[in-house]
């Protein structure tokens, strides 16, 4: 089998087995929607006490909103990604069998990520959006060039975030314990991502800081991409830049590991 038919076969495999899990997707539809129109009740008094705060109208606002909801387990922003699996598999020594496979651990990982998130974003991203669309007013682009730059600007960040919890991941191999590291993970994401408040918004240093981390290439760069309020082109760059330092730093960090740390189980 050539190389890119088997990481092909690899994300086909990650599609389907989070796809088996149709009550829990169906539960986070739900949740999703409900989180989402109280994200965006606190979104509209919030506006309509600052008006284009962040650079954004109230319906741009919206959109960022819903897009959050859309994309909150696509992109694993809380983790619940791949990563709690590798983590458990280096914490029992399991992936002591991943390393003699003859595949490259990261781009295995990669592959079954980039699965689950197109899962998450079908199955439970777009239902969620759909219906912020339909009951509130959203600043939408009819130009399907500008969808089709946000489709690749979202690729970008689900390379981005597996890049960030790829490297968490690989701490259990010295801290041989996952609690700690999740927690950072969930804490750190749904911050820096902007979750809770486009960056745009954040004011002085710290909105500066925020928006030059790589969690900004989660949902906010996507977010202005489709909303037209940054260049396409310049989205790229900082996303792709992050996206190769995050996959160089954890290649680095995975040779380090195994090479010098004997992992759980021998």
């Amino acid at each position: 089998m050539g190389t890119a038919r088997l990481y092909a076969t690899v994300a086909a495999g990650g599609f389907r087995r989070y796809a088996t899990y149709r009550a829990a997707t169906a539960a986070g539809v739900f949740t999703n929607t409900v989180f989402g129109v109280i994200i965006v009740s606190t979104y509209l008094a919030l506006w309509d006490e600052r008006p284009h705060l962040g650079g954004y109208d109230q319906s741009q606002a919206v959109t960022y909103a819903w897009l959050g909801q859309a994309l909150y387990s696509t992109l694993a922003i809380q983790g619940g990604g791949v990563e709690k699996d590798l983590m458990a598999r280096i914490r029992t020594g399991e992936i002591a069998i991943d390393l003699y496979r003859p595949v490259d651990l990261q781009l295995w990982w990669l592959a079954t990520d980039l699965g689950r998130s197109l899962f998450q974003m079908i199955g439970r991203g777009v239902l969620p959006f759909a219906f912020g669309a339909l009951v509130f007013d959203m600043a939408l682009p009819t130009d399907v060039t500008v969808w089709a730059a946000f489709l690749v600007a979202l690729l970008l960040a689900m390379v981005v975030s597996f890049g960030i919890r790829y490297l968490a991941a690989l701490g259990v191999f010295w801290l041989m314990d996952d609690r700690g590291i999740s927690q950072a993970v969930m804490v750190t994401g749904v911050f820096f991502s902007g979750m809770l408040l486009p960056l745009n918004a954040f004011p002085g240093v710290l909105g500066d800081v925020a928006r030059a981390l790589p969690w900004a290439a989660q949902l906010q760069m996507p977010a202005d991409v489709l909303m037209g309020t940054t260049g396409a082109f310049g989205a790229y760059v900082f996303q792709a830049a992050w996206a190769v330092a995050l996959l160089a730093a954890g290649r680095l960090v995975q040779r380090a590991a195994t090479r010098r740390v004997v992992v759980q189980g021998g």
